[in-house]
């Protein structure tokens, strides 16, 4: 599967999204070099999964599609909150011509999908976790809510992939300090976890290059060439010697 994050960061009186992954597929062996976040067309969001390719990929291609040919989620006309709904409701249009499997090999979608952005309407930051209901046999959405607990008070964090828990113990780790879990919302806590389990051989379904994109209230859906360990890489995929521009951001990690 992967490893895939969104939270609201903030730095004095800066507040923004940023989103972030992995780049590894498994199959046959480990494939460093999958785009698992695609910002929208309509740049007040992006859209990130995890899980199995064979429902993620199609679906969020046409996810895609169906905000570029239709002109009030394209426009922004339709807030972040109703696109939700719109999305969903492509997504489980799609899963309605899923034909011809036999009922013994069935298995519920394992796909999942972080919807995150800034809400014009609201004036907020917004994440949903879309996922399968097995109850009602249909995607649907939760909203992330902040932590809970002393010391979370600001903080928005939703996380889907594989070891979740583990990397919410990391995030917790990178928090703390000789007075306890630092108060506030996150800054770049979240990324040091990611980094940390992408390095690490515990984590077979997690690795490959971090990629990352930002949102900001100026509704700016803004995708970061990450330069680490002496690669640069965009979206997951190492970049060539000569594919440099002047107009996309990098962000130099030393963790």
């Amino acid at each position: 599967m992967t490893l895939t994050m969104a939270w609201v960061r903030k730095v004095g009186a800066t507040e923004e999204m940023i989103i972030a992954s992995d780049s590894r597929l498994r199959s046959l062996g480990a494939w460093d070099a999958a785009p698992k976040i695609i910002p929208l067309p309509r740049g007040d969001a992006a859209i990130a999964f995890a899980g199995e390719t064979d429902y993620a990929y199609p679906m969020m291609i046409q996810v895609i599609n169906s905000i570029n040919f239709y002109d009030g989620a394209l426009s922004r006309r339709q807030p972040l909150a109703q696109l939700k709904g719109h999305l969903i409701r492509v997504i489980n249009l799609m899963l309605d011509q899923l034909k011809d499997v036999p009922t013994k090999l069935w298995e519920a979608p394992a796909a999942f999908f972080l919807l995150a952005g800034y809400d014009w309407t609201t004036n907020e930051f917004k994440i949903w976790k879309l996922h399968f209901d097995k109850s009602i046999g249909r995607f649907t959405f939760s909203p992330a809510t902040p932590w809970r607990g002393e010391g979370h008070d600001g903080k928005v964090l939703s996380i889907i992939g594989d070891e979740i828990g583990e990397a919410r113990e990391v995030v917790l780790e990178n928090l703390r300090s000789p007075d306890g879990i630092r108060s506030g919302a996150f800054d770049m806590e979240p990324m040091r976890a990611l980094a940390f389990m992408v390095d690490s051989e515990r984590f077979h379904s997690i690795g490959g290059h971090i990629q990352m994109v930002k949102v900001y209230k100026a509704m700016q859906c803004v995708p970061f060439t990450i330069s680490r360990n002496g690669t640069r890489s965009l979206l997951g995929r190492p970049l060539l010697d000569y594919e440099k521009s002047e107009t996309i951001p990098t962000l130099m990690l030393d963790y």
